[in-house]
């Protein structure tokens, strides 16, 4: 039985990246007070940078916090489409610049060596996730779970026990690192982050009738045991 998502709707990307980053900050403070430290997964894309530059201004003991991607590309971090990269430059300045940061991607010769290294890195964290951002793809895709990837039955494994595992997929260009599946679930939020009235539509669709080797988001739906909140707004000049 699956656990029906929160919605968060906002009138304009800039409204959701404020209250978002607002309470994504208060979830890490109350973390910090209660375990001494916080987790924060975050993805890349195109979506989250205003995002990280907010939550960047909120004061916290930001020395207590440790930032992880959710996948990332095999690419060197020069590169533009590096998420260590966009976190980087985004969200690990001023203030939040005290934040750890534990790379997905290692300078191996292949991406399952890589693998290897982030998944003995992330297992040596105090996991579990306090928060983990998602993003999602116009096909669906969420992390790096891919309809088209040969690896997405075995990182969308409930039970899988790696934290982190190479995965190929000829819509995904380059060879990516994702954390898995049940790392994923195991945080104490757990959210969506969406822009676009195509998104939404995408989301309600694996909403109405969940099937991840269609759209895995829906590995996500089918097995979280506390709600997905989804952070949503239209994009500027559509109507909400």
């Amino acid at each position: 039985m699956t656990v029906d998502p929160r919605w968060h709707d906002f009138a304009s990307p800039e409204q959701l990246a404020e209250q978002f980053a607002e309470d994504v900050a208060n979830f890490l403070k109350v973390a910090i007070s209660q375990r001494g430290h916080a987790l924060l997964a975050l993805s890349g894309g195109t979506t989250p940078a205003p995002f990280f530059r907010r939550l960047a201004q909120h004061d916290l003991d930001w020395s207590k916090v440790v930032v992880v991607p959710v996948d990332e590309r095999f690419v060197p971090v020069s590169s533009e489409r590096s998420n260590e990269k966009l976190i980087r430059d985004n969200l690990l300045t001023g203030k939040a610049a005290d934040a750890r940061f534990t790379p997905l991607y290692h300078d191996t010769a292949t991406p399952n060596e890589a693998a290897d290294q982030a998944d003995r890195a992330v297992a040596d964290l105090s996991l579990p996730f306090d928060v983990v951002v998602l993003g999602m793809g116009g096909d669906g895709h969420t992390a790096s779970f891919f309809p088209d990837s040969p690896e997405l039955v075995d990182v969308t494994d409930p039970s899988a026990t790696r934290r982190v595992a190479a995965v190929t997929a000829p819509s995904a260009d380059e060879p990516r690192l994702t954390l898995t599946l049940p790392l994923l679930l195991s945080a104490g939020l757990l959210a969506l982050h969406i822009e676009g009235q195509e998104k939404r539509g995408v989301f309600e669709a694996a909403l109405a009738q969940p099937n991840p080797q269609e759209k895995p988001i829906s590995a996500v739906l089918l097995h979280a045991a506390t709600p997905l909140h989804i952070y949503w707004a239209p994009k500027k000049g559509e109507v909400s």
